[in-house]
């Protein structure tokens, strides 16, 4: 939650130091609603 928005999806990522960022994903196909770990 940002402020009063809910969010529905979260991205994670790996910022680099010329300010972008590489996405993480997975290395194969996952159920929806799995954790991350």
């Amino acid at each position: 939650q940002i402020g009063p928005v809910r969010s529905q999806c979260l991205v994670t990522g790996f910022p680099q130091t010329d300010g972008s960022v590489v996405l993480a994903k997975p290395e194969r196909p996952v159920a929806n609603g799995l954790k991350l770990a």
